[in-house]
């Protein structure tokens, strides 16, 4: 029982010898840590500022003077383990980093893959805060660009969280990108007007309203020769180029263009349906390489077109 104690006992006094020992490296290793987070402190304010002067948004210089801040944090804490641990030295520290590097690498890849991703969305910034996008079946405003994922509200007060890599990858559609935006509407008139009578009207009526811009100027164009009239494309710009402004505007404008035409005489054309009338038969009047079980009512007798 003796031995017991006495051998506790002296690995007690070893252990406390050891601390003793090693209290003077704790110490320095400690203070070199808050160096480092006084250094780190530093390192974001600088990038910050350089960052803003290179004309980045504040949320860009915000994430990018973080990661400056961890890096230096990351480097800190290395050296103070190396100081404390004398056996670490920086061969083997590092060595041991690359092993689990990997192996982080390959647990995290989707985590990194959207880190690096967000990263380069916000030196490209093919998009900015603010801005409605479409991305696959999502459409809405980016409220907030993340290291790891974008953030977007719909337009029924929704909010998507899509993956950095998948915007980064994948198709974007930038709706606010430039100051004008076109639109476009389209209406059919009778074979038998004035074309460019009718042109002249439904610009007349363009011209007229507050959300159509002047310039670029408002456009018509035939694009087909449909089944119940000519089908027209009108073609007009507003600013700025947001959700709501284009379905206030889309709806000026049709509102405006068919009292317009009205006014001046011509009837937008509506919709054709043929509807053909076919005399009843018996075997005799079936179709030809009918396959049909029952009899085939055949010869036309009149044909008739409904508006």
């Amino acid at each position: 029982m003796n031995l017991n104690i006495d051998a506790a006992w002296t690995r007690l006094q070893g252990m406390l010898q050891g601390l003793i020992a090693a209290l003077p490296n704790v110490i320095i290793g400690l203070g070199v840590f808050v160096l480092f987070v006084f250094v780190a402190g530093l390192a974001r304010r600088g990038v910050f500022a350089l960052t803003g002067r290179a004309g980045h948004e504040g949320g860009t210089a915000l994430v990018f003077s973080r990661l400056a801040g961890w890096v230096v944090l990351a480097l800190g804490g290395l050296v103070a383990v190396t100081i404390i641990v004398p056996e670490l030295n920086a061969a083997s520290l590092f060595g041991a980093l690359g092993v689990g590097g990997v192996a982080i690498g390959f647990a995290f890849k989707d985590i990194f893959q959207n880190l690096l991703a967000g990263l380069l969305l916000l030196l490209t910034r093919p998009f900015r805060i603010g801005d409605q996008i479409v991305s696959g079946p999502h459409e809405g405003t980016v409220e907030d660009i993340q290291v790891r994922a974008t953030l977007i509200r719909t337009y029924d007060n929704r909010q998507v969280v899509i993956p950095n890599s998948e915007l980064y990858t994948n198709r974007v559609v930038v709706n606010t990108a430039y100051e004008h935006r076109r639109l476009d509407v389209a209406l059919t008139v009778g074979f038998g007007e004035d074309l460019a009578r009718v042109k002249r009207v439904i610009l007349d009526t363009l011209a007229g309203l507050e959300q159509v811009l002047d310039d670029p100027a408002p456009a018509v164009l035939v694009r087909a020769y449909g089944e119940s009239g000519m089908e027209l494309e009108v073609r007009f710009w507003i600013a700025p180029p947001i959700r709501r402004e284009a379905n206030i505007a889309q709806d000026e404008v049709l509102e405006a263009i068919t009292p317009a035409l009205r006014a001046a005489g011509i009837t937008p054309a509506l919709p054709a349906r043929r509807v053909l009338l076919l005399a009843g038969g018996g075997e005799g009047d079936r179709s030809a390489g009918s396959d049909d079980e029952n009899p085939v009512p055949a010869g036309r007798v009149g044909e008739k077109t409904s508006r």
